[in-house]
Parts: C-alpha cells; structure tokens; sequence
C-alpha cells in the first residue's frame, strides 16, 4: 500500500510539472518564440520532459522522508526571439506556476462541489497540494527557480551584473533557503491547500 502510494504521488507529481514545462513553451511560442516548438517539447508526453534525477530518483530518495519535490527538463526557449524581451521572460516564467496554480484550482472546485469517492477526493487533494507546492516554490527568487526570472525581469537592465553573480551562486544559495527556511513553506503550503480544497 506503501509502495503505491508512493507511486501514485510519483505520477502526479511527473504530470504536474510537465504542464508546468508545457506551459513555459507555449508562453514562449505565443510571444514569438518557436524554439519549444522545434525541439518537440510543446506535448504532455511525459517522456519528452523526464529528467532522471529530478523526476525519478530525487522524488523517491525525498518520498522516505514524508516529502516529495521534483522537476523536469527545462523546456528551451530563445529570450531574443521573444515580442516584449523584458516583460516576455517574466510572462514565460510566470505561465509554469500559473498552470500549476490553475490544476489546483479545479480540483479544489471539484472537491467542493462534486466530490465522489473517498479515493477520488484524496487523490484530487494531493493534486492540488503537489501543484500549490510546485507553484510556490518555483515562485521563490533564487535562480534556476522562475521567481529570479520574474525578479530580475522587474530590475532596471544597469542590475545585469547582480543577476549575473545571482545565476552563479544560485545552487549553493537555493540549498540554504532550502535549509533554512523549508519549515516555513510547509504551512503556507497546507494553508493554500486547504484554501482551495474548502477546508479552512
């Protein structure tokens, strides 16, 4: 029962974040951008978007802990190529938590107001919960995560070198938010949750 679990959460969490990617790449193409699309990377078939380590192995070491996290293939995309180059980054990076957002959302409506079995329900709150954790993480400003995007794209262009030194250190500065501050999305993480799901 363990077991499917953890692969029930393992499914949901590869389908979430590849609409998230799907999501960047058609935010691009809207914007001008066709690179996504010429790479074959605007389709929900999961085996276009699966990274090894973050989509199989890093969710199945963080599911003995209680948590799961992942992500998948960054889909390409040209920033030159975009209508808008300044505010074309923050909308291309703004759309993958914005469809993780959106997946929450019916089926926090469909919790509420449809319903149905007991394993319907708990799978949709997981859906929800995995998709309001992906959003908001995603949305912390610590690069490679689409927060810096949408920071630095709100910066005046003289702040280059900020972003610059920002993009170099950003790993080791996104294991110590991780560090030290994962107690504190937790609870905002359930409190959204709970929010969309009614049960606040």
């Amino acid at each position: 029962m363990f077991g499917e679990s953890i692969i029930l959460l393992i499914v949901i969490l590869i389908l979430s974040v590849v609409i998230h990617e799907v999501a960047h790449g058609y935010a691009a193409l809207w914007l001008g951008d066709k690179t996504a699309l010429h790479a074959g990377r605007l389709t929900l078939n999961p085996l276009k978007h699966l990274d090894f380590m973050g989509s199989i192995v890093v969710p199945l070491l963080l599911s003995l802990t209680g948590f799961i996290f992942g992500w998948a293939k960054p889909v390409p995309y040209n920033p030159y190529n975009l209508k808008n180059r300044r505010w074309g980054e923050l909308l291309v990076a703004i759309a993958g938590p914005v469809s993780n957002l959106i997946l929450a959302l019916i089926f926090g409506l469909y919790i509420q107001f449809i319903g149905g079995s007991p394993t319907a329900i708990t799978i949709g709150i997981l859906i929800v919960q995995i998709n309001v954790a992906l959003a908001i993480f995603n949305l912390v400003p610590i690069p490679p995560l689409d927060g810096s995007k949408i920071l630095f794209s709100l910066f005046p262009e003289q702040a280059l070198k900020f972003r610059v030194v920002m993009e170099q250190w950003g790993f080791m500065l996104l294991l110590i938010f991780v560090f030290f501050f994962s107690p504190i999305l937790g609870p905002i993480i359930n409190l959204v949750t709970r929010f969309f799901t009614g049960s606040l």
